[in-house]
């Protein structure tokens, strides 16, 4: 097992190195904090330039719920990579389930989106963590995620 050094926050360029979502698909902008294996605090800067806003909806825009998930699904690949780091660049990390969604409050542009995710149990290459998303400490969003690497 690999020695691993984890940074006191994680940016956009690591997190691009880390995960193979690219623009307009990249749903968090910097890991604020990360114990691998355990947890991960990521951040997502939500603003009216997305282009969902466009159609959803005219008029008052909020942010989809299943990109809310998708944020969390990707701030959930950084912490599977940084438990897995022998899988960076070597395999895909896909979301493999969902249960228990549910969405509290609506996401709008100028909201600061906090993800929160915690690993529940890993078994070889299959992944389990909670999610919460937060605004201004509020919950918004909340799921039990399930990933595998291939």
């Amino acid at each position: 097992m690999s020695t691993v050094i984890v940074p006191e926050s994680i940016d956009i360029v690591e997190i691009m190195r880390l995960l193979p979502h690219r623009y307009p698909f990249v749903m968090v902008d910097r890991i604020l904090s990360i114990e691998p294996g355990k947890e991960i605090i990521g951040l997502k800067n939500v603003t009216i330039n997305e282009p969902f806003f466009q159609g959803h909806f005219p008029g008052r825009p909020v942010m989809p719920g299943v990109l809310i998930l998708e944020g969390m699904a990707q701030v959930g690949g950084v912490l599977a990579f940084y438990a897995n780091p022998e899988s960076v660049g070597q395999k895909l990390l896909f979301f493999a389930g969902i249960d228990k969604a549910r969405f509290r409050k609506p996401v709008v542009p100028g909201d600061q989106l906090i993800l929160k995710l915690e690993m529940i149990k890993q078994k070889r290459t299959i992944m389990m963590m909670s999610g919460k998303a937060y605004v201004d400490d509020n919950l918004v969003a909340e799921a039990e995620l399930m990933a595998s690497f291939s």
